[in-house]
Order: C-alpha cells, then sequence, then structure tokens
C-alpha cells in the first residue's frame, strides 16, 4: 500500500466501473474519497480545471453510484464541471492528466466521450428539464430506470430550471432531483432562493420529526384512520411552525433535506428510499465547496475555475499580467467616479468579469443577479428607460443565452445598453460549450446593435469611453480572455464605423479582427520574408463596418483575407464578402475563421494552430490563394 499523509491508495487503483464500489464498506468508501481528493488535486494541480466544486461533491457522487446502476440509470449533471469524480468511477481515470487538453477528456460530460455520460451540460439550470425529458421518454417506451439530475442551488436561481421544477411537480412522473446545496455558483449565491435555503438549512430539526412522525404513521394500521388524519395534522402543524411555506413540496415533490453530503451511509440510506418513491422527489444534500483543500474552502469563488497550481501554496503558475477582464474592471471604475449613472450588472460571474472592486467601491450600483442572464439583459433595459447607463459584464457563452431579451427588451427599442462582452473567441479549456465563438454571428442579426473588437488592452479602455460616454443605443465590445499585445495605434481615438491601416501593403490586405490582429502581424513578417507586401487593418467597428476603408484598400491589394476566431458564417467577415462581392472592383476575398460546428477543448494556441489561425496558418493559407 502506498501511503500519502497516512491515507491508504490501494482502493482507487481498484476502481474502474461504478460496480467496483459496490461491494465496499461505509469505512473504506470514506477511505477511497480521501483517496479521490488526493488524486485531483495531484491531477488538476497540473492540467488546472474546476477544482473547488468536484472537491465539495466526492462523497455524493460516490452515494449515486452506489445507489444506482449507471448506465442503465441515468445522472444527469447540473453543470457539468462538477463531473471530475464520477469520470474517475467510470474508467477514466487512467486518462486524467489529459483532461481539458486538446484530444483529451472533455472537463464537461460528453455522450461521445463514455456511456455513462447521457447529456451534454456545460451551461446551469438545464439539467431538470433535459431529465424530465428522458425520464418521460422512458414512460413512454414502457422502460423501467431511474433517471437523476444533480442540480447545484446557485443554478436554481436560472429561470429554466424553475419552469422545469414547475413542470416535474405536477407531472407524477418518477424523477430524482438532488440538489447539490454549497452556498456558491461560481460566486457566493445571490437572492430570495439562496436566502431561501439558507433558513431551510439551519431548521433541519422538522425534517427530522417529519421523517420519524412519517415512519410511525405508516405503522399504523389501516383501519386507524382518525389516527392517521390527527396525526397528519400535529405534522401540518410542526411545518407551519419552523417552515411557514415549503417550496419544493408546495410544487409538488416529495422533499427529503436536507441532509449532510459528506456522509456517505447517510445519503444512501435516503438515496435508497427516495428512488423507491413514486412521482418527482427532490433530495436536498447539503455540501461544502472545496472540501478538504484548505484554499479552495476558504475561497472557492477563486478555485472555481483555476489555471494549473502548487497545491502546497495554493498560488496559480504563471499567473501571468493585467489581462483584459482586469482593465475592463479598472474602467469601468474610472468612469463611475465621473458619472454616477453609470451601473454594472453580473450574472453570477463577479470576479471573472473584473468587477469586484466595482462591487465594493458602488455597491447600491452594482446587480449581481445570480445565473439569470435573460433577468440580467431585461433589467438593464429598465435601468436604461429609466435614464441610467447600465454596462451588463457577461462572458459570450453566456449572452447566448439571452438572445431574445437583447432583441426584443434592448435593441427594437433602441435603449443604450453596453455590453462587455468577456471571453469572447476561441476560449480553450473549457471546449464547445464555453467557446466565444458564435456572438458575432448572431448580434449581427440584431438590429441598432453597435458591435466593436479591441485588438489591444488600451484599445478596450478607449473603446469603454466611446461607448459609455458617446454612443446611443446598444452597443457590444467583445474582447478575449487573458492578456493581450499593445499596438501603435491604438491610441487613435475612437469614431463611429471608423477603422485604421496599422500598415501600408501593395499585394494583399489583411483584416485582423480584435485579438487575432497579433497573429497577423507575426503572419505578416513572415509573408513580407517571401516578397509580399501586406497591408494590415484593424476594422475596431464590426458594424457598421467602415466601408469605405476596406474598398479603398481592395481597390489597391485586389486580395482582402479576414482573419477572425469566430464562425465564417453570417458575421464581419461574409459582410467584407459580400461588401467586395457588390462593389465589383475585382477583388478576391477569403476568411480565415472557424467551421460552423462545436470547437472542442484545448489550449488555445493549439486550436489556432488547428484550425489555420497560428502566423504559420494564415501565412500557408495565403501564400495559397497568392498562387
Amino acid at each position: 500500500m502506498i501511503k500519502n499523509n497516512g491515507i491508504s491508495k490501494g482502493y482507487l487503483s481498484r476502481i474502474n466501473t461504478p460496480e467496483d464500489i459496490k461491494g465496499l464498506t461505509y469505512d473504506e468508501m470514506g477511505l477511497l474519497a480521501e483517496e479521490i481528493r488526493l488524486f485531483l488535486l495531484d491531477s488538476v494541480s497540473k492540467t488546472g480545471g474546476h477544482i473547488a466544486s468536484n472537491l465539495g461533491v466526492v462523497e455524493l457522487t460516490l452515494a449515486l453510484h452506489k445507489v444506482l446502476n449507471a448506465p442503465t440509470d441515468k445522472i444527469v449533471w447540473d453543470v457539468g464541471h462538477q463531473t471530475y469524480v464520477h469520470k474517475i468511477l467510470t474508467g477514466r481515470k487512467d486518462r486524467f492528466d489529459s483532461l481539458r487538453q486538446l484530444d483529451g477528456i472533455s472537463g464537461f460530460p460528453k455522450t461521445q466521450e463514455s456511456e455513462y455520460d447521457v447529456f451534454n451540460t456545460g451551461h446551469s439550470s438545464t439539467s431538470v428539464s433535459a431529465a424530465l425529458g428522458m425520464a418521460r421518454a422512458r414512460d413512454l417506451s414502457g422502460e423501467d430506470y431511474t433517471v437523476a439530475a444533480v442540480i447545484g442551488d446557485g443554478a436554481l436561481s436560472g429561470g429554466m430550471a424553475l419552469e422545469a421544477l414547475n413542470d416535474a411537480g405536477m407531472s407524477q412522473t418518477n424523477l430524482l432531483i438532488i440538489l447539490n446545496d454549497n452556498g456558491m455558483s461560481i460566486a457566493p449565491n445571490v437572492g430570495g432562493l439562496s436566502r431561501y435555503l439558507s433558513k431551510i438549512r439551519v431548521r433541519p430539526f422538522y425534517y427530522k420529526t417529519r421523517e420519524s412522525m412519517q415512519a410511525f404513521v405508516d405503522s399504523i394500521p389501516k383501519s386507524g384512520k382518525r389516527l392517521r388524519k390527527f396525526l397528519h395534522r400535529i405534522k401540518s402543524a410542526i411545518k407551519s411552525m419552523f417552515i411557514p411555506s415549503m417550496f419544493f413540496e408546495d410544487l409538488g415533490f416529495r422533499y427529503f433535506g436536507p441532509i449532510d453530503g459528506h456522509d456517505i451511509e447517510e445519503m444512501v440510506r435516503v438515496l435508497e428510499h427516495a428512488k423507491t418513491m413514486k412521482g418527482p422527489v427532490l433530495v436536498h444534500v447539503s455540501t461544502i465547496k472545496g472540501k478538504g483543500y484548505k484554499f479552495a474552502e476558504e475561497k472557492p469563488d477563486i478555485y472555481h475555475g483555476i489555471a494549473p497550481f502548487e497545491i502546497e501554496t495554493g498560488h496559480v503558475v504563471n499567473a501571468g499580467s493585467e489581462n483584459y477582464s482586469g482593465v475592463f474592471g479598472e474602467k469601468i471604475c474610472e468612469l463611475a467616479r465621473k458619472d454616477e449613472k453609470i451601473i454594472a450588472i453580473t450574472a453570477a460571474m463577479t470576479d471573472g468579469t473584473g468587477l469586484s472592486n466595482f462591487r465594493e467601491l458602488y455597491p447600491k450600483r452594482f446587480f449581481d443577479v445570480g445565473i439569470a442572464e435573460q433577468h440580467a439583459v431585461t433589467l438593464a433595459a429598465g435601468l436604461a428607460m429609466g435614464g441610467a447607463k447600465p454596462v451588463v459584464a457577461m462572458y459570450s457563452t453566456f449572452l447566448q443565452r439571452a438572445y431574445d431579451q437583447v432583441l426584443h427588451d434592448v435593441a427594437l427599442q433602441n435603449l443604450h445598453v453596453i455590453f462587455a462582452i468577456d471571453r469572447a473567441g476561441v476560449v480553450g479549456d473549457d471546449g464547445e460549450t464555453h467557446q466565444g465563438i458564435y456572438d458575432v454571428s448572431f448580434l449581427y442579426t440584431i438590429p441598432n446593435m453597435t458591435i466593436l473588437s479591441p485588438a489591444s488592452p488600451n484599445e478596450l479602455k478607449n473603446m469603454l469611453d466611446y461607448a459609455v460616454l458617446k454612443h446611443q443605443g446598444p452597443i457590444a465590445i467583445r474582447y478575449p480572455k487573458g492578456v493581450g499585445r499593445e499596438f501603435t495605434g491604438s491610441d487613435t481615438p475612437i469614431e463611429f464605423s471608423k477603422g485604421i491601416v496599422l500598415k501600408e501593403g501593395t499585394s494583399v490586405t489583411l483584416i485582423g479582427v480584435g485579438h487575432m490582429l497579433k497573429n497577423v502581424f507575426d503572419a505578416a513578417l513572415l509573408l513580407e520574408k517571401e516578397g509580399i507586401s501586406c497591408e494590415i487593418i484593424n476594422p475596431r467597428f464590426l458594424r457598421p463596418v467602415d466601408d469605405e476603408l476596406i474598398l479603398s484598400s481592395a481597390k489597391k491589394t485586389k486580395k482582402v483575407v479576414v482573419i477572425e476566431d469566430v464562425i465564417k458564417d453570417g458575421g464581419f467577415g461574409s459582410y467584407v464578402t459580400g461588401l467586395l462581392n457588390d462593389a465589383h472592383i475585382g477583388a478576391y476575398s477569403k476568411i480565415i475563421g472557424l467551421p460552423d460546428k462545436g470547437i472542442e477543448h484545448g489550449k488555445r494556441e493549439l486550436i489556432y494552430k488547428k484550425y489555420g489561425l497560428d502566423a504559420e496558418g494564415i501565412k500557408a493559407s495565403v501564400m495559397k490563394e497568392l498562387g
């Protein structure tokens, strides 16, 4: 037996499928849980990933797989980043060094990866809808198995989860929902539901009393109807004393909890009972995010999704210099000091979007609405209608969830709402559900929408100045994850719909969109060595476009290549191609971008290389087109 801090490491090596844990005693499962935590820390500290949430669900995952018979029984995880333990138990622990690496295993459930992953989940609040659909499909086909959804308390703030609970509660469909309540999503949870769950958490006496009373009632012969009715009235009285309104029971669920999410024996007992019950059942489990690793327990928001780190100190390896999110946060605070009408709104990602300082400095002008992107956007519309200047900071992948609100509530009314779209373009490690590669195309369908894409952190500052202080109407500024590189010309004043020429040339016009400008400059250096003179344009405005600038350059070079790390269809590149065709100037155009499909997980530089968006790839494409 190999020892590590006194913990046996003999059990994990024997676990290859969930069947392997069914014969373990509870003491052995406790030892296995500690082994898994050590394994997670050792692995994720090297690859990066979602460590805090997975440390918190170790015992819960073990209990689920001990009680259920996966893959016959179906487990839908919400959000999917808490499935690392599930993956370890279902035959993928030997591939964990490839976690979130190109061609490696995903950090989220992937149906293509394993039969134990029954539904792809990358965004929150979806599990109950998916699980209810699977349960109804089971019933329609006459099959018999358990469908379970594991949903975090933070995800309950998403409207879709509440819609699904409303439907499931009245459905009488056999469905098991496990509410993993740790008081966190990406950031500490906010709002009335979070406060309600907190009240339940500190009043477990009612549930213990109810369970004992229910067992007593069940033991009474059916002939004792009067006694049964009397005891049910007592039970209702106790309920009204301790919890005035039981939300989940009122919706139609049989409710169990809250139970200790780190007590395997208790969870197994409750889950065994819950899965035999008819109709929808909700088991409320309390867990500690980051359990067992003090740095993650103390700062679960920091360790929600983290780069490689040192286990002993918790320090991130190569944290790097100031990034776009930090630049945004600093600039929006500077603007707010000068203008009291500026409001910041985010959806459960205060730290990730760089708004922590804004929250501290201007608490009355800051609104974290929880995982509720649709509400965030329409809230901003209402604020704008009232004369405020709302800035909605959101990741590109999550803004997709509020398309209707952007269109209907903001754009059609031409309201001055500023969308700060973080993590735009290729994000990398989190994979297809998190890549910000669709925003330009879907924003192109939105009337009155102006779209900017800064090529450097300094240009982001200037664009924020313009968007907040000068522009009228809806405007989106999309910028990438991580750090940027400065360019000559980034201080050129921002003028509506105007781009700038950064380098004169005669052979080909290269238009680098935002973050891609760095790779375009590197490619131009390689092309110049081949005798190809490159003109480089920073478009700045992706909509409306500086038609005059592009046509002028195209008339000179006769060849225009647009480089953008988004899908090629329906966005800026497509517009440029149409512009040149309509102008009939004999200029050839090409788009170097991403295909209209899911882009896998992996380091951003490797994804650029795979799809020809690195300097060498751009050079090769241009050389090929030039013959």
